[in-house]
């Protein structure tokens, strides 16, 4: 290839890198996947760059190596599975008491303020810290801990009124014994 063919190439990705990025995240899920396909077009198009006669339709034979090269990489795939002569026992996860738990966790929640919710959203389902939860909300760090101590005793509250366990693990073990009578149920 000609040194004037290599620095149009190089040219042509520079302008046109974030538009065949878009491109290939549309082919495959995965960010990395979708820059690793890229670069693999880009690699297998470097090497036929003087063939294509027509610049302008370079993006067309790109997307198209872009899609033959998905199309290689899935038919490629390593599958896992390996056939036996005896099928397992089917076992369907039953989520049902996981559910059920979001459920109460939410309405459980409706009993707290506004404010008090938000604390409590930020700092155990989002896992910001005080600090992180106090930018996030304009407050001071003081009040952040002082507003997670107040409801999370009102959850407490509720939930020992409505007689269920308070212990902050309570749902993940209830969780956790759904799982694992599901899983009783399926060796049997």
């Amino acid at each position: 290839m000609a040194h004037g063919e290599v620095l149009d190439f190089e040219e042509y990705v520079r302008t046109r890198q974030d538009a065949l990025l878009r491109s290939a995240r549309r082919l495959v899920p995965d960010p990395v996947d979708a820059q690793d396909l890229l670069q693999t077009a880009l690699a297998r198009t470097y090497g036929r760059w003087d063939g294509i006669a027509d610049k302008s339709l370079a993006d067309a034979y790109l997307r198209r190596v872009m899609i033959n090269t998905r199309t290689e990489w899935w038919r490629a795939r390593k599958l896992d599975e390996v056939p036996t002569e005896q099928l397992p026992d089917a076992c369907v996860d039953d989520a049902t008491e996981q559910h059920a738990d979001r459920a109460l966790l939410m309405d459980i929640l409706k009993v707290l303020a506004p404010k008090q919710r938000s604390v409590v959203v930020l700092r155990h389902w989002e896992q910001m810290s005080t600090e992180e939860t106090a930018a996030a909300l304009g407050m001071s760090t003081g009040t952040v801990k002082s507003t997670l101590h107040r409801a999370l005793a009102r959850l407490r509250q509720e939930l020992e009124s409505r007689g269920i366990d308070h212990d902050t693990r309570a749902l993940g073990r209830s969780t956790e014994r759904g799982e694992e009578r599901g899983r009783d149920r399926c060796a049997a």
